[in-house]
């Protein structure tokens, strides 16, 4: 699959969520002034990590699209 210039931006798009919807979750969990178990905050911390690591990979793989669309020249 080629990925194209319209792949490039959705996928750093969906980075950019990820990393701004765990961050505000992120934030929400620490000022959380519940007793909860320390099973609840361990499981989440686990999803906000994977979540920041798939952001980490999509916008990498977005980066290199977009350097990829931009080297190539337009199709006639």
């Amino acid at each position: 699959m080629k990925f194209e210039r319209k792949h490039a931006l959705v996928l750093l798009a969906v980075a950019v969520w990820n990393v701004v919807t765990y961050a505000q979750f992120t934030k929400a969990l620490i000022n959380t002034e519940e007793d909860r178990p320390t099973g609840y905050y361990v499981a989440h911390s686990v999803l906000i990590v994977v979540n920041v690591v798939i952001a980490f990979v999509l916008g990498r793989w977005g980066l290199q699209a977009l350097k990829a669309s931009k080297a190539e020249p337009p199709a006639s």
